[in-house]
């Protein structure tokens, strides 16, 4: 059985699907040393599939368009309940809603310049990743917008499907039936850092016969601390899916949380429905306080693998994640729900 941090989506309300490859790398990096970002990674595809979709003019054209890019079918429709044929029809009705049309102009009023928001820093981001891992496969990025018909996010290693829909944010006509309180992570901002935090997970190396609450913070810790490292100048909010508010307050509040994780022997507990109070995405985290937003053991996780950082700089982003003993982070970084020196 995989932990919890594999088992579990990034935010409960995203639907995204992601292939976990396990991929050998062996690279000599100093720390403290950068990739040159002056320039693009030179072979980032990028596709808008929503502009050939809605120039599909019948049924017939729209199902050629599927037949055209197949992983639309088996990958961003997954979930999908109709057959192909039906779907076309499906797709090629929304496409002719005036409601629709005008909301997808919108959008990309809201989005902006797709090579401004997304593209330049994922292939700022994907250069750096290949600083790390030389081996790194750039996947092709595609565009659609279907009406919330597909997922917000379809991830592999060679193929990511954004459903530019999905992130319009607050000023959006339509925005995704989930949680007000996930919401917020429904905004073009959230697109890059999410992705990257998945991308992590082909670097990540994990224990799978560790099913502790530790094992699972550390997981998702290395995987923030991942983005934080490729890139730095990401918001911490971003990368972890707090607003400011609840993250100043959740920081300052950081010696409570600890201290009820001690007391309540959570560390080690391996009960998924236990696990699952502090992990999974909730409106706050009701045993601790109604101040402490949910998923508090992933911010914790990050916590504790932010101090080792800071405690151990000789190691590259590389071999930390290659690290899989999370009892080894947690003691040698000495995190015990104290703030940074600096702060």
């Amino acid at each position: 059985m995989l932990p919890i941090f594999y088992r579990m989506l990034y935010f409960k309300g995203f639907t995204i699907m992601i292939f976990l490859v396990v991929i050998s790398f062996s690279c000599n990096t100093d720390k403290t040393q950068e990739a040159d970002n002056s320039s693009t990674v030179s072979n980032l595809v990028s596709e808008n599939l929503d502009q050939e979709f809605f120039a599909c003019k019948s049924v017939d054209e729209v199902q050629g368009f599927l037949k055209k890019h197949p992983s639309l079918t088996k990958f961003y429709f997954a979930d999908s309940s109709v057959d192909s044929t039906q779907l076309a029809q499906q797709l090629f009705s929304i496409s002719q809603n005036p409601d629709f049309q005008s909301f997808r102009n919108q959008l990309d009023s809201l989005i902006g310049s797709r090579d401004e928001t997304i593209l330049k820093p994922l292939s700022k981001a994907f250069r750096q990743i290949r600083y790390y891992y030389p081996g790194f496969n750039v996947p092709k990025i595609q565009f659609m917008v279907t009406g919330f018909t597909g997922n917000d996010l379809y991830i592999s290693d060679s193929l990511i499907i954004i459903g530019l829909d999905y992130f319009g944010g607050p000023a959006a006509r339509y925005r995704p039936n989930v949680f007000d309180y996930q919401l917020r992570r429904y905004q073009k901002e959230y697109i890059v850092p999410s992705i990257l935090f998945f991308e992590s997970n082909q670097f990540n190396r994990i224990n799978l016969g560790d099913q502790t609450m530790l094992a699972d913070m550390i997981g998702y810790g290395k995987g923030y601390e991942f983005v934080k490292q490729i890139m730095p100048e990401t918001p911490d909010s971003l990368i972890v899916g707090y607003s400011e508010e609840n993250l100043g307050r959740t920081y300052n509040s950081q010696q409570q949380i600890w201290s009820y994780f001690i007391a309540s022997k959570l560390l080690y507990e391996k009960s998924d429905l236990i696990k699952r109070k502090f992990i999974e995405e909730r409106p706050f985290t009701s045993e601790i306080g109604a101040k402490i937003p949910g998923a508090i053991a992933r911010w914790i996780g990050w916590r504790i693998v932010s101090r080792y950082v800071a405690e151990n700089p000789e190691v590259t982003l590389p071999q930390l994640m290659e690290i899989d003993n999370a009892p080894r982070i947690l003691q040698e970084s000495g995190y015990k729900g104290q703030p940074d020196e600096e702060q």
